[in-house]
């Protein structure tokens, strides 16, 4: 009979390539050895996933500043609608598969034939959903010819519900390395063909067909790197257990696709493409972070916090004590830079003609951080198998976002569709994540004192960040430069231990060669 409660034998764990958290001695090791042995591991992936989220972001980047300058904000906005359909569909595209593969308690084997054909099933049925509706969505949020475009991007994932399983596995095996490789090769398709197509007039279209061939190249990899042997069987135990953890985990990824495309549909609706246009690229740069560190985190946060709940409810509550603080500690003075300079930063990087987002931008670098917290919760609570709680966490989020971002749009454009959500962040999903986690029986308690730091660093930054760009007239760059500094290094000054402080100081000392009299 499997195990499938608790912490896996030995054996199991050696044959499916899971880590074994035990002393050398082949004692029970304690909750601080445990997260530190998978604490390792997940470092290891952690670094993996940062350097190629980090360069993938930045060539995304250097793309998005090509296409600024060959598309229309119109062509923005068709291509916002074709997204949020996909984005949308990529969420619920699996069946939860892919979760439920990285936290399966058993070998690897045993499962992945049934889990591929739930995976393949349900990616073809929601393509073909999407292919039908693909006219009703894009005329209700304000574009008819967005039609095309969306069953071009949809089709991204039937890519991705082939190799749910071999990404499953290398997440799994905390091998990030081989994803980062084949999201890196399947990028280096995808920026030429999307730029060269853009060039010829293609229009939104060039955003479609490059991300599909891009994420085809990289399925391949995908195959080739998981080691999986490739089968197709129905075990209706196993698709039963998997269909048990990662259906409700659907729903809730579902919701979280509602919550991260609902207000493009909103906006398009009520204000236009044109300024739907606007609206996708102050969302795409506020994106940044979340995509660089808030991806990297993703792909080693489900996993590790499943081992660490395999143990014992307090090696997961101390590593969630220690995630937490360094995840606000990343985000908060990038958002701080983004809310106070974000004019500066929009006429800098796209020119005049995008000054519009600025105002959007604003906003929905709070909707950032927020954005992060929750996704965390959201892996803590899958890591527990509370995937009933995700689903509430996000239902309530989403059914007060929804009217929240409606009412912004209609009084006062694309920013105060911004700042409603926002607001919603703030008042609603922060407080509700907060006791979702508490009642899940995770210890918060200590993050009080650790926060002090970040928060109060935080509004320092914001203060000396605003009035030394208020004082500093002139080219966006300098403001960039001038305020942006001076309110990173308050920040830095602030939250970073003196310790820590003397400690680098030193080091940057030793470094500096002494000239001999």
């Amino acid at each position: 009979m499997e195990n499938t409660q608790g912490a896996e034998p030995a054996e199991v764990r050696a044959e499916s390539g899971e880590p074994d958290p035990r002393t050398p001695a082949g004692e029970p090791a304690t909750p601080a050895s445990q997260v530190g042995e998978i604490g390792r591991q997940a470092g290891r992936g952690l670094r993996w996933s940062v350097m190629g989220t980090v360069l993938l972001k930045a060539g995304s980047f250097v793309m998005s500043l090509i296409l600024a300058r060959l598309l229309a904000p119109e062509d923005f906005g068709v291509y916002a609608i074709a997204l949020s359909a996909s984005q949308f569909v990529i969420y619920i595209n699996d069946a939860g598969v892919i979760a439920a593969t990285v936290q399966w308690r058993g070998k690897l084997e045993d499962m992945a034939p049934t889990a591929t054909v739930v995976a393949i099933s349900s990616s073809l049925a929601l393509y073909g959903i999407f292919w039908i509706a693909a006219p009703y969505f894009s005329s209700l949020s304000g574009s008819e010819s967005a039609a095309g475009v969306i069953r071009v991007l949809t089709a991204v994932n039937l890519v991705y519900g082939m190799t749910a399983v071999r990404s499953a596995a290398l997440m799994r095996r905390f091998e990030q390395d081989k994803l980062t490789k084949a999201n890196l090769v399947g990028f280096l398709v995808t920026a030429p063909i999307s730029i060269t197509l853009a060039v010829n007039g293609a229009g939104a279209y060039s955003f479609a067909v490059g991300q599909l061939s891009g994420a085809v190249v990289t399925g391949v990899l995908v195959v080739a790197y998981a080691r999986v042997r490739i089968g197709f069987g129905l075990d209706r135990v196993v698709a039963k257990r998997l269909l048990i953890f990662g259906l409700p985990l659907c729903f809730t990824l579902g919701i979280e696709g509602v919550l991260l495309n609902a207000d493009s549909v909103i906006v398009g609706n009520a204000l236009g493409r044109t300024q739907l246009g606007y609206y996708l690229l102050a969302f795409n740069i506020s994106s940044w972070v979340p995509g660089i560190v808030g991806t990297a985190v993703r792909y080693v946060a489900l996993p590790s916090f499943s081992r660490l709940a395999e143990e014992d409810r307090d090696s997961l509550s101390l590593g969630v004590q220690r995630a937490v603080p360094m995840l606000i500690s990343i985000v908060l003075p990038v958002a701080v830079l983004m809310g106070t300079l974000a004019t500066a930063m929009v006429v800098f990087l796209y020119g005049e003609r995008w000054r519009p987002s600025a105002a959007v931008l604003t906003f929905l670098a709070v909707v950032m951080v927020v954005r992060m917290l929750i996704a965390l919760a959201f892996d803590i609570l899958a890591s527990m198998g509370k995937t009933k709680a995700t689903f509430w966490l996000n239902l309530g989020w989403a059914v007060a976002m929804i009217p929240g971002v409606m009412v912004g749009a209609r009084l006062g454009g694309i920013q105060g569709a911004a700042m409603g959500h926002a607001a919603i962040a703030l008042v609603v999903a922060l407080p509700l994540g907060t006791f979702v986690l508490g009642r899940a029986g995770v210890v918060l308690t200590p993050l009080l004192s650790a926060l002090v730091r970040p928060l109060v660093g935080g509004v320092l930054s914001a203060v000396v960040t605003t009035v030394l760009a208020y004082l500093v007239h002139g080219s966006p760059f300098v403001q960039l430069v001038v305020a942006g500094g001076t309110g990173l290094l308050v920040y830095v000054l602030v939250v970073v231990p003196q310790a820590v402080l003397k400690q680098l100081g030193g080091r940057v000392t030793e470094l500096i060669p002494v000239r001999s009299r």
